[in-house]
C-alpha cells in the first residue's frame, strides 16, 4: 500500500449525553467519502481515542468498515500504553478487513529507541498489515529516532511516517537517509514544506470539515507540482492552522464540523467547549478560507 493522498482521522461524533453516536458517525464518514479524500483514520487523537473504552475502540472501527466497505482506505489507530492493547487493535484491525495500521510510541511510558522499536515490531507481527508510523514527541514523550528507524525499517510493512514533531531537520532526515518510508504530513503548517520534501499524504485533521480545501493543496503541489498555486492555497489555510495551533485542537475541529453541517455533539472530559467568541472567530476564518481557495483554484482553472 502507497500513502498518497488526503488522509482525515475522522471525528468521533457524539450524543449530548456524551455516548458514541454510530449514525452521525457513519454521516461524517460518507461526507468524507463524497469529497474524495483517499483514506480514513480512525483511533487517532482527533477521535478522542484516548477518552474511549477499548470495546468502544474496537467497535467504532468494526462501524467504520461496515460503512466504508472498501470505497476508501481504512486505517486503525493502535496506540496505547500497553503494547498488549496495541497487539490486540492491531489483531482486530486484521480481522475486521482494515487497509493498515496507525502505529505511534507508547505515551507515558518513557521507552528507549530499541524498547520503542521492539514495541512498534509486537505490533507489526500481530496484524501484518501496511503501518503508517506516527512520531508525535510532545504527546508520546519520545521522539522516534535514527536507532529506532534503523530496526523498523527492516520490516518491509512499515511503509509510510505520520511526522508531527513540528522540527523540519527531522523531514530533512528522514527524506534524505529514510527515503523506502514514505513522508506524510502531520504538522499542518508545514504542509507546503513536506509536500517540497517528497511527502505525498497528509494527514489533517481539519480535512474533516474542508475536505476540498485540503485537497487542493496536495493537488497543487503533489499531482500538478505548482507550488506557485501551493503557496497561495497555503496562505489562505494559514490563519485556520494558527488557530488550531494556539489549542482546544479537538474541540475545534468538532466545531468546525458543526459549522460544515455535520453532527460532532460535544467532546469528552476532561476537554471543554469553545466559548462563543472562539466559536465566532472559527467561522469567520473557514468562511474567509473558503472563499479565498475557490478564488484561487478557479483563477487556476481559467488561466
Amino acid at each position: 500500500m502507497k500513502f498518497e493522498g488526503i488522509y482525515t482521522p475522522a471525528i468521533t461524533p457524539l450524543t449530548p449525553g456524551g455516548e458514541i453516536d454510530k449514525s452521525a458517525f457513519a454521516e461524517v464518514l460518507e461526507s468524507l467519502i463524497d469529497a474524495k479524500v483517499h483514506g480514513i483514520i480512525i483511533g487517532g487523537s482527533t477521535g478522542e481515542y484516548y477518552a474511549h473504552t477499548p470495546q468502544e475502540r474496537l467497535d467504532l472501527a468494526a462501524c467504520a468498515k461496515d460503512v466504508i466497505g472498501s470505497r476508501t482506505a481504512l486505517v486503525v489507530g493502535t496506540g496505547a500504553t500497553r503494547t498488549e492493547d496495541s497487539v490486540a487493535y492491531a489483531k482486530s484491525a486484521k480481522e475486521i478487513g482494515a487497509d493498515a495500521i496507525l502505529v505511534t510510541s507508547p505515551p507515558y511510558a518513557l521507552p528507549t529507541q530499541s524498547e520503542n522499536a521492539a514495541h512498534a515490531l509486537k505490533i507489526d507481527r500481530a496484524a501484518g498489515l501496511p503501518i503508517m508510523l506516527y512520531n508525535y514527541p510532545a504527546r508520546m514523550g519520545v521522539c522516534m529516532e535514527t536507532e529506532y528507524f534503523d530496526i523498523v525499517g527492516q520490516s518491509r510493512n512499515v511503509v509510510a511516517i505520520k511526522e508531527s514533531s513540528g522540527d523540519m531537520s527531522r523531514v530533512h532526515l528522514l527524506a534524505c537517509k529514510y527515503p523506502g518510508i514514505g513522508l506524510s504530513c502531520g504538522w499542518d503548517d508545514q504542509a507546503l514544506e513536506f509536500f517540497a520534501w517528497g511527502a505525498r499524504s497528509w494527514v489533517c485533521a481539519g480535512s474533516n470539515f474542508i475536505p476540498h480545501e485540503h485537497i487542493a493543496l496536495y493537488e497543487a503541489c503533489v499531482v500538478e507540482k505548482n507550488f506557485d498555486k501551493g503557496r497561495k492555497i497555503m496562505g489562505a489555510m494559514m490563519p485556520l492552522m494558527n488557530f488550531l495551533d494556539a489549542g482546544k485542537f479537538v474541540q475545534s475541529i468538532k466545531f468546525g464540523c458543526e459549522v460544515a453541517g455535520l453532527p460532532a455533539g460535544p467532546v469528552r472530559a476532561p476537554l471543554g467547549p469553545l466559548d462563543a467568541e472562539e466559536q465566532d472567530a472559527l467561522r469567520t476564518i473557514i468562511a474567509d478560507l473558503k472563499h479565498a481557495v475557490a478564488k484561487i483554484t478557479a483563477g487556476s482553472a481559467s488561466e
